[in-house]
């Protein structure tokens, strides 16, 4: 009985020791970054705050420098800190750092297909189709931004029905940016009342919501286990699944009715390409990765979009006086009648600074998606071992001091020269950097400026409280940072 009472407590003596060894190991001759020593199992899990991940991470920084180690549960993982080092891994070593980290939540579903999760030949073939046929649909081009256009107008006719009174701006927010990437992905639009619609939206609400939860950052540490137990992480690869089938739906329309000669959006142009490639063994171009590129557009381009327009309208409440010079501006240059439309760009040189500061302040992506080294890679002084996990803390670039005086003070005046013209900045990276760049960056950017200048063109945003007593700050900070829920009123100008 003794024997084997004690058996237990040596087993878990002894795997510490090898814990202990292998880390040492590791660390020898100085290859690894430097950073905290980590317990077995859950890793430097202590000294983390999970309701405030990037804040840890910065504080870890002051501690060991830049660039260093630390273990998230088991998996070691180098984090880099300020622009000097993410600079110079995503873009001066670009090509070794390109690999995307590990997701367990949704690698296990989406099993490395698609564009956002990809690694390797398959990840460089769907990136490259996809921002040729983007680039082909007009990105960047008049016919989106004519698309966002229209767009903008159904927004604002949505907003008219309100009549002034509070309401709940969220859910409207949502179906615009959708409905614009649906006009690339599907060639169509949803009635902001379609029940398809209305559920689509409602999982990616929730999953947005849910992938900062404690139930995915358990899974995400220890997947293994977690397959195994039930709650909500099931539900959030079921809602991930929810957009696949949608997605499949789509498609098989589209097969029904395809013209290779006359494609009429990205669904077409992937079918004409899988036609092409149908005799090469080896070909990316499956069903597989259409319904999961599909998929990843669909949710990225709308949640993203409308996650910044939350925050947005929020914080032109809290600051009246931002809010207003915006709109002078506005009837200077536009008027209160003529569409705004890209070549207003350059002649709104502050309504531009306030767009810059919005993505700055709120840093939606704080740590950015992880990226991963795919073989032993040398920088700086260390050599970090394939398969790392890398996180380049975007959030430690955007709130850098000395290019943004006071970072946490919302500021249009950090994009502002000294004579009032808009300022550009490397240290504006909301979007990552690199080759990871974000696929839609460009059109993120027209449909965010475009959709705030319409808003603020025809009504001025009213709060239900006074704009000292709004609260910006995000009600989840992790993965993502959640804007808070509130109401507002809409008062037509």
């Amino acid at each position: 009985m003794g024997l084997l009472a004690i058996s237990p407590a040596l087993l878990v003596c002894v795997t510490c020791l090898i814990f202990l060894f292998v880390w040492k190991k590791s660390h020898r001759g100085g290859r690894l970054p430097p950073g905290p020593t980590p317990l077995p199992f859950i890793g430097n899990m202590l000294q983390l705050n999970l309701r405030d991940i990037p804040a840890s991470l910065s504080r870890l920084a002051k501690e060991y420098g830049p660039v260093y180690t630390l273990y998230l549960g088991p998996w070691r993982t180098v984090v880099l800190h300020g622009y000097d080092a993410v600079k110079e891994a995503l873009i001066n070593q670009g090509d070794e750092f390109q690999d995307r980290g590990r997701f367990p939540i949704i690698d296990d579903t989406l099993k490395g297909y698609g564009i956002i999760f990809s690694h390797g030949e398959r990840w460089k073939h769907m990136r490259r189709f996809t921002l040729m046929t983007l680039r082909n649909f007009g990105m960047g081009k008049r016919s989106i931004e004519e698309r966002v256009q229209e767009e903008a107008r159904c927004l604002v006719e949505e907003f008219r029905k309100t009549e002034a009174q509070p309401f709940d701006p969220t859910f409207i927010l949502s179906c615009a940016p959708c409905n614009v990437i649906c006009s690339i992905l599907f060639n169509e639009r949803f009635q902001y009342e379609d029940k398809t619609f209305l559920f689509l939206m409602e999982s990616l609400k929730e999953n947005f919501k849910q992938i900062n939860s404690r139930w995915c950052q358990i899974y995400n540490l220890w997947p293994a286990l977690m397959r195994y137990f039930p709650g909500k992480h099931k539900e959030f690869s079921e809602r991930i699944n929810d957009v696949k089938y949608f997605v499949l739906d789509k498609i098989k329309e589209h097969q029904d009715s395809l013209d290779h000669n006359n494609p009429r959006d990205y669904i077409d142009c992937f079918l004409s390409r899988m036609e092409q490639e149908k005799r090469n063994p080896g070909t990316e171009f499956d069903l597989e990765n259409l319904v999961v590129c599909g998929s990843n557009l669909f949710t990225a381009g709308t949640e993203t979009t409308s996650s910044t327009l939350r925050f947005g309208l929020l914080l032109l409440m809290k600051y009246p006086e931002v809010q207003a010079k915006v709109q002078e501006e506005i009837d200077r240059v536009i008027g209160r009648h003529q569409m705004p439309c890209m070549s207003d760009k350059m002649k709104l040189p502050y309504t531009e600074a306030v767009l810059h500061e919005i993505q700055r302040y709120i840093t939606l992506l704080p740590s950015n998606l992880p990226h991963a080294v795919a073989q032993d890679t040398k920088f700086r002084q260390y050599v970090i071992p394939k398969g790392t996990t890398i996180l380049p803390l975007l959030s430690s670039v955007l709130f850098d001091g000395k290019e943004f005086p006071n970072p946490e003070k919302f500021d249009p005046g950090h994009f502002l020269d000294k004579n009032g013209c808009f300022r550009k900045t490397d240290y504006f990276v909301p979007f990552s950097l690199g080759k990871r760049v974000c696929v839609g960056e460009g059109l993120a950017r027209m449909e965010l400026f475009l959709f705030f200048t319409t808003i603020l063109q025809n009504f001025s945003l009213k709060p239900l409280v006074e704009p000292q007593e709004i609260d910006t700050k995000p009600i989840v900070t992790g993965f993502l940072n959640i804007p808070p829920v509130y109401k507002l009123c809409l008062i037509p100008r």
